[in-house]
């Protein structure tokens, strides 16, 4: 079952980040607070120590740091994050995030556009002489 996104993409609506960030004791707490055809937005809330093992996704992803810090490892190379810092992964990038405070983040994942197939041609014109 998924979870039901706090905004409906039908409506506008104005949300408070630190208010609808929640954290677990020893865990991590994730809200989806969009989805569309094309993207979702997901709040994060994690307590000191807790990580997200390396993994990938398929999809564009940014993530927005809010508050407290974490190590954010790229294909194997550690980054430190804080409040106000974005970070970009293209799809397919192997990644993990570990909470080095409280950490909070807002992560927005977009599907990669399919670029359609274009045949390549060459034309060759005739030389013209002044």
């Amino acid at each position: 079952m998924s979870e039901r996104p706090l905004i409906d993409s039908r409506n506008g609506k104005v949300l408070s980040l630190p208010d609808e960030t929640q954290y677990a004791p020893n865990g991590i707490v994730s809200r989806t607070l969009l989805r569309t055809d094309n993207s979702t937005l997901v709040l994060f809330g994690f307590a000191d120590g807790q990580e997200l093992t390396e993994h990938t996704s398929t999809q564009h992803a940014v993530v927005h740091a809010l508050s407290g810090t974490c190590e954010f490892s790229l294909a194997g190379v550690a980054h430190t994050l804080k409040a106000g810092d974005l970070l970009y992964m293209p799809p397919n990038l192997p990644h993990a995030v570990k909470a080095t405070s409280q950490f909070s983040m807002l992560l927005t994942l977009s599907r990669p556009t399919r670029i359609p197939e274009t045949t390549s041609t060459v034309q060759t014109l005739p030389a013209t002489r002044s």
